[in-house]
């Protein structure tokens, strides 16, 4: 069970959503009830799947930029086009950044930038951010 709302609280944080799951998978290592791996594992999908989830909003902007309830203007979509196009693929290794990765991770998907290197590059970052944590608390 821990793990399943683990991999929803990441998933929810890793799209439009400001708070940092770093908090939450801290508290649960250093409960030490619960296999480290599995944590880490769960952490890095939900949030990784979150990222991609902004990427497919990013990809179908021009229909969903006319919804009202979406939460992306068109001064922010600009925005975050101008920094991927600045810095590109580097840029999806910061795509855990609290605020800047949701954005980047939608550019991305904006500027139609292909999924596979997507996924590569934002599995690096948001992993090697939560080997961080576990190596910094265990």
């Amino acid at each position: 069970m821990i793990y399943s709302s683990l991999f929803i609280f990441c998933l929810s944080l890793g799209t439009f959503f400001p708070f940092a799951s770093e908090t939450y998978l801290s508290a649960l290592l250093l409960s030490n009830k619960y296999n480290p791996f599995w944590l880490l594992f769960f952490a890095s999908a939900g949030n990784i799947l979150g990222s991609l989830i902004s990427w497919i909003c990013g990809y179908f902007v021009n229909f969903l930029i006319k919804k009202p309830w979406f939460p992306v203007n068109k001064y922010l979509l600009q925005k975050a086009t101008d920094i991927f196009k600045k810095y590109g693929k580097w840029s999806l290794l910061f795509s855990w950044v609290p605020i800047i990765g949701d954005p980047i991770a939608f550019a991305a998907g904006t500027v139609k930038y292909n999924i596979t290197f997507f996924l590569i590059f934002v599995s690096i970052g948001k992993i090697a951010r939560y080997l961080i944590i576990y190596l910094y608390f265990v």
